[in-house]
């Protein structure tokens, strides 16, 4: 089949690589020159395991397209996915502007059946607005009445997972399609239908609903499991309090095939693209509607506070004025196996450690270079802090003479340290961990002062100088 993506950001480039993959003829439309140079000279403007390997696959084959032609864009696709951004707006809704940009090129130029796709997460009643666009640029070519030029707009929301988005492409457990019951949508059902029977051959996965329904699943979905991550946020905080172990906890509460395991760690906040800005999104949608999410509000306000949970250990411990120290911090993408540091919480936690006079130097294996560009941005008003922070090519570099190693992120390569090389070259063998990657007693056995996330805190054993 003919597919048009538009957007080549996490969800459109995923989406268009896959599809590219199984067979199809794949066109990705991006307004952005710089992202279109950097994948047509081989590069990936985004860091997703396995996502390179897909792109010079299917390049080779010439099964996939890269280019800001709009024109030719519409001209190409049968089916039209819509993979823009959409960022919240001041007031916490979603920003429907490059959605409704993208529907409005659609009209402009098409000829043909379309069948028109929002894959972008966008709040309930948006193919409704993109149905409009296109039928108000439908009566400017005077094409109002012509049946050639019928569309349907097909709601299909992405479950993708930064860092395993291509295994969710490609193994998805669920296939969410939203599509009207008249004659276009029938027409729309057959051909996404067949665009997804490869996906379909062991078991139905897809699920055909209602185009509103579908727009609410995706916003429900993540809704539910910012809820976790904040609800066990918010044990942990009382677990320090109590004396738990919030990991025994998780453990306890996980093993009922009810609740299950999945979204139950406690840390230091969640971040990225999606749970911050949906809930958001969320909660603004219930409120045009005259309805309060309170629960939601809960959620976001939560997370808010959880990432400054690291940095009051902190200041517990060495006092509020930092001045004069030095911090390792391993992590600084929002999650492992990916650079998005949309809302990543070592954004707050560095910021907190510059502003009370720190030192900082910082590591993560794939997020420095954007890491460097956002808290340029994040820090222009405050230069002198921006200097006290520093970003290493390793994580041991970042130990050598520092007060302390803060984790922010659950890297797999920062689960097994060389911990008695860590002790030597830190200036004291003090660890605040965000992830709770390590085990309390055996920091405690190492002589390792360590402090976690609602687990309770065991003063290290002082061992022999040479241990």
């Amino acid at each position: 089949m003919k597919i048009t993506i538009i957007g080549t950001g996490y969800v459109g480039l995923v989406t268009g690589a896959c599809l590219a993959e199984i067979g199809n003829d794949v066109f990705c439309l991006d307004v952005d020159p710089r992202k279109i140079e950097i994948l047509n000279n081989g590069g990936v403007p985004i860091h997703e395991p396995g996502l390179q390997e897909i792109i010079a696959r299917t390049r080779a084959a010439g099964r996939i397209t890269f280019s800001t032609d709009v024109e030719a864009s519409v001209a190409h696709g049968d089916v039209q996915f819509i993979a823009v951004g959409t960022p919240p707006d001041e007031d916490g809704s979603a920003d429907l502007q490059y959605v409704l940009e993208a529907a409005r090129n659609i009209g402009r130029t098409m000829n043909g059946f379309k069948v028109i796709v929002d894959k972008s997460t966008v709040p309930v009643g948006t193919a409704q607005r993109v149905r409009a666009v296109v039928e108000e640029e439908r009566a400017k070519r005077g094409l109002a009445n012509s049946k050639q030029h019928r569309f349907s707009v097909v709601s299909n929301p992405e479950f993708l997972k930064e860092g395993a988005a291509v295994d969710d492409f490609m193994r998805p457990d669920r296939i969410v399609l939203g599509i009207d019951e008249d004659e276009a949508g029938l027409r729309a059902r057959e051909l996404m239908k067949r665009l997804y029977a490869p996906f379909n051959r062991n078991h139905e996965r897809t699920l055909y609903m209602d185009v509103r329904s579908a727009e609410f699943t995706k916003y429900a979905a993540n809704a539910m499991l910012a809820t976790r991550i904040s609800f066990m946020n918010e044990m942990s905080n009382l677990a320090d309090r109590v004396g738990a172990d919030i990991e025994a906890v998780r453990r306890g509460i996980g093993s009922d095939p009810r609740i299950g395991y999945h979204f139950l760690y406690a840390g230091c906040g969640y971040g990225g693209s999606c749970f911050p800005k949906d809930v958001q999104a969320l909660i603004r949608t219930a409120s045009e509607s005259g309805h309060n999410l309170r629960i939601l509000e809960a959620v976001e306000d939560v997370n808010y506070r959880q990432k400054d949970v690291l940095v009051d250990k902190i200041t517990a411990k060495l006092g509020e004025d930092l001045s004069g120290r030095t911090f390792a911090v391993w992590g600084l993408a929002f999650k492992p196996n990916t650079d998005d540091m949309r809302e990543a919480p070592s954004r707050r936690v560095i910021a907190e450690l510059l502003a009370r006079g720190a030192q900082v130097r910082a590591y993560d294996p794939v997020a420095v270079t954007e890491a460097r560009r956002v808290f340029a941005m994040d820090l222009h008003a405050v230069p002198e802090q921006l200097a006290r922070l520093t970003f290493t090519g390793t994580q041991d570099e970042t130990l050598t003479g520092a007060d302390a190693l803060v984790i922010v992120t659950e890297w797999k390569e920062f689960k097994s340290p060389d911990f008695v090389h860590l002790k030597s070259v830190l200036k004291s063998p003090l660890i605040f961990d965000g992830r709770n990657l390590y085990e309390p007693d055996a920091m405690t056995e190492l002589g390792i002062d360590y402090h976690s996330i609602g687990r309770p805190y065991a003063q290290p054993i002082e061992l022999p100088a040479d241990a």
